[in-house]
């Protein structure tokens, strides 16, 4: 069995007034995994660095222009049976402003902003409900002790 790191989740926020929303993009019906809603998500091509995937994605996926990008401290994973495998995914995360425009790509039908309580009522999988619990209390908590690892502005 192989151990393998070629996809990557980039979750998009905005802020609204003192709180944070969360941008979900349902799956196109002809997509694999149709209808779910989820997060930008995408594989790397030749070369590039994890970091670099998730804003070449949120851009063809979105359209969106990032204001920060940030390292969420959590690395989702899960097992193919196609080529017996453990997939390693690196957890991003940005910000955007408030009044962006999202274009959706043909990879999604449709998308909201939504509160952490929608989104991790709307996400499939224990993982990703996990990474909005970590992003929510890091914007918003004044107490918290965690600070992400953001990725440097050249680099955007």
């Amino acid at each position: 069995m192989k151990i393998k790191s070629t996809l990557i989740e980039a979750h998009i926020f905005r802020r609204v007034n003192s709180e944070i929303e969360f941008l979900l993009m349902k799956r196109a019906s002809n997509e694999i995994y149709p209808n779910i809603w989820q997060m930008v998500t995408g594989t790397n091509e030749d070369g590039e660095k994890a970091y670099e995937t998730a804003i070449r994605e949120i851009g063809e996926e979105t359209s969106l222009v990032t204001k920060a990008v940030w390292i969420v401290p959590t690395v989702n994973s899960f097992y193919s049976e196609s080529d017996n495998s453990i997939n390693m995914v690196p957890v991003f995360v940005a910000e955007v402003s408030a009044d962006a425009d999202v274009i959706l790509s043909e990879e999604h039908s449709e998308y909201l902003w939504c509160s952490k309580e929608k989104a991790k009522e709307l996400f499939a999988w224990a993982g990703q409900r996990k990474s909005v619990e970590i992003i929510e209390e890091y914007f918003t908590s004044k107490k918290s002790l965690l600070k992400l690892i953001k990725i440097k502005e050249g680099k955007l």
